[in-house]
């Protein structure tokens, strides 16, 4: 049994698409990548597996659970962090998390909600609406790894975090993974799923584009390269260059293959300066996806 299944889910605002004919699976235990623009479709695709938007068409199922018939017993071992935060305004941070903790049922909650907010240096007795967004995000990640679930699902989880606290939360997954916990990470971020993911789904305008091992992503991956040589000189550019400008010992391109080719290449080079940068998403899935 797959921790998480979609069956040619899809959903239409009326005539507009949201997900369409979305098809795979993803293992118990697995950490895996849902990436995609802003506007692909991953938010669309998340809340209706939660249950959260009726398909229109298709299926998708938690823990051999179907998430429309069987929707109580799908979510009871998920722990969702959504993309936006929104809790009652009024509420302190330990009360809204005493509240999720009796909701479970867990015992020695209190003591389990002290430990995390230690660990994201978050003040539990102030009312959630003073709380800038950052700590509000700390706040929805202690909600939902609190109850211990079997299935994390992630969108966008790091908006707010700044990079400190970006890598205490990655090591909290990667410390629950070794758990057992199966983790659904949805990002527009490549870093993030480079870092954090095992296969990836490849999300675009609404359909699965590619669902690939992060090792073979990698591989097709772009850079962009901008170098300054010590004197003007014409380039002799093999394969996996395009998008070549210079401007007197000036050159910038786009380079798609294998990192050791490109390391290779530019220790022939006469170099003064070189910088190397990943493009955004949209730049990548352009250059691979699409064509």
């Amino acid at each position: 049994m797959n921790a998480i299944e979609f069956h040619s889910l899809s959903k239409f605002y009326g005539k507009h698409r949201g997900i369409e004919g979305i098809d795979f699976s993803v293992s118990k235990g697995e950490v895996f990548g849902f990436i995609g623009p802003n506007g692909a479709g991953k938010s669309t695709a998340i809340r209706t597996l939660l249950g959260l938007l009726h398909p229109s068409s298709g299926s998708a199922s938690i823990l051999g659970h179907d998430v429309v018939k069987e929707g109580v017993q799908a979510r009871l071992k998920v722990g969702y962090l959504p993309s936006e935060v929104d809790f009652y305004p009024e509420m302190t941070s330990r009360e809204l998390l005493e509240y999720h903790a009796g909701l479970y049922g867990i015992e020695k909650g209190e003591k389990r909600i002290e430990e995390l907010a230690q660990y994201f240096e978050l003040a539990l007795d102030r009312p959630i609406d003073d709380l800038s967004y950052g700590n509000k995000k700390k706040c929805a990640i202690i909600q939902a790894v609190l109850h211990e679930p079997e299935v994390l699902i992630l969108d966008e989880p790091t908006g707010g975090l700044d990079p400190f606290m970006q890598n205490r939360f990655f090591e909290l997954l990667e410390s629950l993974n070794k758990k057992g916990v199966t983790v659904f990470f949805s990002s527009h971020i490549l870093s993030e799923i480079q870092r954090m993911c095992d296969r990836a789904a490849v999300i675009r305008e609404g359909k699965i584009t590619a669902i690939e091992d992060i090792s073979s992503l990698l591989s097709k991956q772009m850079k962009k390269v901008r170098l300054v040589l010590k004197k003007e000189t014409k380039l002799s550019l093999p394969d996996g260059f395009q998008n070549h400008h210079s401007t007197g010992s000036k050159h910038n391109f786009d380079y798609v293959g294998p990192t050791e080719v490109l390391i290779r290449w530019l220790a022939e080079q006469d170099l003064v300066d070189v910088v190397l940068t990943e493009p955004d998403l949209e730049s990548i899935f352009m250059n691979y996806y699409q064509r």
